[in-house]
């Protein structure tokens, strides 16, 4: 494909909780599937500083976008597209469970450990896939342990470029309070469990609205969104997942589709 312009058009899935970037501030991973039929499939868009988009060029979850991209250069995933932020349109929004499950449906496997399979002898192999747990068994929610030295002075960096330029309205990106944590069977007969971090921007967004509460409250609810509400047994829940260019055996949970069975 070469390193041209290419016009694609796609249904968003996942908004990754942000992560500091040296040159981006803050980036988000958004993955979805591509909706111009002739190239159906999964795609990545990185980096993406959502909060730097203008309101003309912003998305959210279940809309459809048109966006020119070129194909990720440093990144050996097929999946990993770069985006030209300022292309972003907005075309469409799905806005029930059943207009979702049309586009979705065919993506989904029950195979986690088929998955970590063909990332582990054959890579790069799959790094996006759509996975409905056999068995849900439980979240953990921890106290987060704040960025790393060297996260903090991307953010530090950041910050001070922007100050150079008289730009002083952006606040520092601020650690999230709590990390989860999903415990699952996948449908393989071989499978002896996975345990995968949650990374979806939305738990990021819930838990500071918690902000007043106490730990063990925010927990509290917390589990009860995430584990009762969304996994319950009257939900059909399916996981999206995806991996790390640089350790593509490890993977996450991107988010969670969740309409009642």
């Amino acid at each position: 494909m070469g390193d041209h312009l290419h016009r694609l058009k796609a249904l968003i899935l996942v908004k990754a909780a942000p992560n500091p970037s040296h040159t981006h501030g803050e980036t988000v991973c958004v993955a979805g599937i591509r909706t111009d039929l002739q190239a159906a499939g999964w795609l990545r868009l990185y980096p993406v500083n959502v909060r730097a988009l203008d309101d003309p060029n912003a998305f959210r979850k279940y809309d459809v976008i048109e966006f020119d991209a070129r194909p990720a250069r440093n990144d050996p995933r097929c999946e990993s597209w770069r985006p030209v932020l300022t292309t972003i349109r907005t075309v469409g929004r799905l806005k029930s469970w059943r207009q979702r499950a049309a586009w979705i449906d065919e993506h989904v496997g029950d195979s986690m450990c088929d998955l970590l399979d063909a990332v582990r002898d054959h890579p790069p192999a799959r790094s996006l896939a759509a996975i409905r747990p056999r068995e849900i068994d439980g979240i953990t929610i921890d106290a987060h342990p704040g960025w790393t030295p060297e996260e903090q002075a991307k953010i530090t960096n950041y910050v001070a470029q922007l100050g150079l330029f008289g730009d002083t309205s952006r606040r520092a990106l601020e650690a999230p309070r709590f990390k989860a944590r999903y415990r699952y069977r996948c449908g393989s007969r071989r499978c002896r469990g996975h345990r995968q971090g949650l990374i979806d921007w939305e738990f990021v967004a819930h838990q500071r609205r918690l902000s007043g509460w106490d730990d063990a409250s925010a927990k509290a609810e917390l589990r009860s969104r995430w584990l009762d509400g969304m996994c319950g047994d009257d939900k059909d829940t399916v996981f999206y997942v995806g991996n790390q260019a640089k350790r593509q055996h490890v993977f996450s949970v991107l988010g969670l589709f969740y309409p009642s069975r």
